[in-house]
């Protein structure tokens, strides 16, 4: 598989199958919208992490959780997020992935991904703290701004 940059504001990706022939999938990048706290928190960019500071506690998750499409779920210790996407075609759901993978990269932060036919499901939390930072809900922030447009 790989990944490029197909156009302004799209992310190219192709996914190779056992024929050798390559299907190309184009996928919105999130764009800038104005006017909303999770525009805001999209566009942030992720701070390093490596542990020195608390987690965020559960009032202060839930605040984010506000800014966040309401599909996303925080666990009851305020230790993770995740959220469950479906797509018509095994394709499509490598396809997001692949666009979830090169958010992450971007922002050196990395979720938890489990993939199955048609579903991908997205977990976020910051290991080095052992909970949730900041990082999580912007990296979901993002996610959701790239849902929006498949």
């Amino acid at each position: 598989m790989s990944l490029r940059l197909a156009g302004p504001a799209r992310l190219g990706v192709g996914v190779f199958f056992a024929s050798q022939r390559c299907r190309f999938y184009s996928l919105p990048l999130p764009v800038e919208r104005e006017g909303t706290e999770l525009e805001d928190l999209a566009k942030r960019k992720c701070k390093l992490c490596e542990g020195g500071v608390d987690p965020l506690t559960m009032e202060q998750a839930a605040v984010l959780m506000d800014a966040l499409h309401s599909a996303w779920t925080l666990d009851e210790t305020a230790a993770s997020i995740e959220r469950n996407f479906e797509f018509p075609a095994f394709s499509r759901t490598i396809a997001f992935v692949n666009a979830v993978a090169f958010i992450a990269t971007n922002e050196g932060h990395h979720p938890d991904l489990n993939v199955t036919y048609g579903r991908c499901n997205v977990l976020y939390r910051t290991h080095a703290i052992d909970g949730l930072s900041d990082n999580d809900f912007i990296c979901a922030a993002k996610i959701d701004r790239l849902a929006e447009e498949l």
